[in-house]
């Protein structure tokens, strides 16, 4: 069976936990206590050598680091990863546009400022981070203007991959006021998705702040 290191509050593993729910795959979790150093170890270091959450570990023993890639390996030969040799890279285009312009953006300010940090990192840092933030949400916008998801017309991993952060934009001081294409597709991803898959505090972890 395969094995999910995983940790609540991410939304990085949080996208994998819903690809791994939507395709039926069982799989074993093991939580990683990422605050306390536990993802600093060698052992899990021997699973993901740049020590992050989530790493996939297979039933041989060899893991899989990075949410994008563990989706793109779960996906493959499903609906969720397109055959189709252009969709397929439009598929990736987005999957590398959310680990530049959406992850490290929205995922540090929200981080920031859900745990209370914010304020350690005021001023050009946080700036900068919310202009590429809003440059994301208008490439966003302008892409789903006409477009119901974001490749080939039905829900796939690049929409899974951009909502896990993107969803939660105003959690990083993001309005989504003026972006209602990306509202509209919110919606849709959501109701594809479906019920099943909260998104955990980093409140649940007491070590977090």
């Amino acid at each position: 069976m395969l094995t999910l290191h995983d940790y609540l509050p991410s939304q990085n593993a949080w996208k994998v936990r819903v690809l791994l729910g939507l395709l039926r795959i069982p799989y074993e979790s093991r939580m990683v206590s990422i605050f306390e150093g536990e993802s600093r170890t060698e052992p899990f270091l021997g699973l993901n050598p740049a020590g992050a959450v989530p790493a996939l570990e297979l039933e041989d023993g060899r893991a899989i680091a990075e949410s994008n890639a563990i989706l793109v390996y779960l996906a493959d030969g499903t609906p969720f990863l397109p055959h189709d040799r252009y969709l397929r890279a439009k598929t990736m285009q987005w999957l590398f546009f959310e680990q530049y312009y959406v992850e490290p953006v929205i995922g540090t300010l929200r981080y920031w400022t859900l745990t209370g940090k914010l304020q350690r990192h005021s001023g050009p840092m946080v700036k900068s981070r919310r202009e590429t933030a809003r440059r994301a949400l208008r490439a966003l916008e302008r892409s789903l203007d006409k477009m119901a998801f974001l490749v080939g017309g039905q829900c796939t991993i690049a929409d899974i991959a951009v909502y896990a952060y993107g969803h939660r934009a105003e959690d990083a001081g993001c309005s989504l006021s003026a972006y209602p294409a990306v509202r509209a597709w919110i919606g849709r991803v959501g109701q594809a998705i479906g019920p099943g898959y909260p998104v955990h505090p980093y409140s649940i972890d007491p070590h977090a702040g």
